[in-house]
């Protein structure tokens, strides 16, 4: 491909709304256009690296043993109210109406098609294991778009699903799955983290996040050092430091005057945080609910929605506080019976807490429980967080922000029993059929691979996916020597098997040098008049600091070399 042909437009200086380096670099070197808020149209560099990404997954998937179809993006919703998913999604789901005012979806995700397949094509235990998957597009209503590829509204997932007789089978089938994915992101340059992972609106009861560290994720991972542990923070268990339990003491007002948060609480008393209790009040499927935390420890929502088994869960607004007769900044547990109250185990490790009094200005010392409240459930509710101990091993956990890649779910047989799918085993007996889905962000791999590989000039491009695998410069095209000389070599390389671009464009060599850093080829060759006084080209490896003068005659096998693919 020659760059004067090229679709395509270099920028000199960083876009404003670009957040993190890929989103950046992207825009910069001519990859991605946004056409609306979260959606954006790939160009041909970039879509070039996505379908090689699409080819590593599908080398991986097929390796695995798994089979490739092509599922529609619009689906009946009737469908997802069948599962009961229609709700969970909420407005995250695209809906729509077709000419008859029928109700249709633009899918997030395909466990309800790919389910009904599976229910017309599978019989008897002969006919299983069977993983399916597809390379599709898929839609998401994303309230905050950001950071370029990496949270969109429309976006390139492979998504598969795994069919097995039982748990024993779906337990292969996810470690065939991890090691896919494993490998995937090793063939990609994407260091990634495995993490338990909350499974949100997908449904199961396993599953497993893959994350590429980075500052400017929007993930957090809380992980421990010294067994492996890795957890995100929706799903991340740790030990927070226990109190002795003390004798207790009877309940004594006291008046707090102005006094509304916990910090300032602890300050007026002389006591710590860990000695308070903390009330917050949240809106479950719209009815309003008591939560009580130690002072010293945060709510976390994932938890505690997973807890009540709401599809919506947000803060409860100073209308919704005040119509519940509840005291924001004085409110405790105490006397409470009008509403759902939730608890955190934390509640009990300590005693002879300072909590609010129900009336403005005033707290209790020493209420302690289930002697002054209670609860109508206790469930670990409390958000992990570096510094405490980790629970499989007593070290102290640490935290790093991520960027998801991927996601693998054991979602067992909710689906197949919701719509029917099941099979005759052994003894001529239905059972459910045991499934499992796993999705890779096939354009969010991009940018997680340029997030994770770029410096200061540009792009550094891992070779398996980058557009093009060497980037020849040819300088003064006006020069006759110095044109032929690169035609020569242009077709030389491709004859080779070496995919390049041409830059045969009159431009400055700054410019030319400048877009030849920022798109981040795996290798640069400059065909200049000086160059070929000498009989040579300058090939240089992206990553190096110093070219290499190489004799024309053995130019395309050293460039075979720097960008042969593992």
């Amino acid at each position: 491909m020659r760059i004067s042909k090229l679709v395509t437009r270099t920028l000199r200086d960083d876009p404003p709304e670009a957040e993190t380096a890929s989103h950046r670099l992207m825009l910069r070197a001519g990859l991605i256009q946004q056409v609306a808020a979260g959606v954006y149209a790939y160009l041909p560099l970039a879509w070039r690296s996505l379908l090689k990404i699409e080819q590593i997954v599908r080398e991986e998937m097929d390796a695995a043993g798994s089979q490739e179809l092509r599922m529609p993006a619009l689906q009946p919703m009737e469908l997802w109210e069948q599962t009961g998913r229609a709700a969970a999604f909420g407005d995250n789901m695209f809906s729509l109406e077709d000419r008859r005012g029928r109700p249709l979806a633009l899918a997030p995700t395909h466990e309800e098609v790919v389910t009904n397949i599976v229910k017309g094509n599978v019989q008897s235990y002969r006919d299983l294991p069977v993983i399916l998957y597809q390379m599709q597009t898929k839609f998401r209503d994303e309230p905050r778009p950001r950071a370029g590829l990496v949270r969109v509204r429309e976006f390139t997932m492979k998504d598969a699903y795994s069919f097995d007789a039982d748990d024993a089978g779906l337990d292969d089938s996810y470690r065939a799955m991890a090691q896919a994915y494993r490998n995937v992101f090793r063939r990609c340059s994407i260091p990634v983290v495995m993490a338990e992972a909350d499974s949100g609106a997908i449904g199961g009861k396993d599953s497993h996040e893959f994350l590429l560290p980075t500052d400017t994720g929007e993930d957090t991972v809380i992980t421990c050092p010294a067994c492996g542990y890795a957890a995100n923070a929706e799903k991340a268990a740790g030990l927070y430091p226990a109190q002795e339990t003390p004798e207790p003491l009877p309940l004594e007002e006291v008046s707090t005057p102005g006094i509304k948060t916990i910090a300032g609480l602890a300050e007026f008393l002389g006591v710590p945080e860990s000695q308070t209790l903390k009330a917050v009040f949240y809106a479950a499927d719209g009815e309003v609910v008591f939560v009580t935390i130690r002072g010293d420890l945060e709510v976390n929502e994932v938890k505690l929605k997973n807890a009540l088994h709401c599809n919506d869960l947000r803060l409860a607004g100073d209308d919704e506080v005040a119509a519940a007769g509840l005291v924001a900044g004085s409110a405790s547990a105490i006397g409470i019976t009008s509403m759902r109250r939730i608890a955190d185990p934390s509640v009990s490790s300590g005693g002879n807490f300072v909590v609010g009094a129900n009336k403005p200005d005033t707290h209790y010392r020493n209420a302690n429980y289930p002697r002054d409240f209670d609860a109508d459930l206790t469930s670990d509710i409390a958000l992990a967080q570096p510094g405490q101990q980790c629970a499989q091993c007593g070290a102290t956990l640490e935290s790093t922000r991520g960027v998801e890649v991927g996601h693998i779910f054991k979602l067992g047989t909710f689906f197949s029993e919701s719509l029917g799918a099941h099979y005759l085993d052994r003894d001529g007996r239905q059972q459910p059929i045991t499934m499992g889905c796993y999705g890779i962000g096939v354009s969010r791999v991009l940018a997680a691979a340029i997030e994770q590989n770029h410096d200061e000039r540009g792009i550094i491009f891992p070779p398996p996916i980058a557009p093009y695998q060497a980037h020849l410069v040819a300088l003064n095209m006006s020069d006759a020597a110095v044109a032929q000389a690169a035609e020569e070599l242009y077709n030389r390389l491709w004859a080779a098997g070496i995919e390049t671009l041409f830059d045969d464009r009159a431009d400055a060599a700054g410019v030319k040098f400048n877009d030849a850093d920022l798109i981040g080829l795996p290798a640069r060759l400059v065909v200049s008049p000086r160059n070929l006084r000498q009989g040579a080209v300058e090939v240089r490896r992206r990553t190096a600091a110093e070219a290499d003068m190489v004799p024309l005659d053995d130019v395309v096998d050293v460039v075979q070399g720097l960008v042969r693919v593992a």
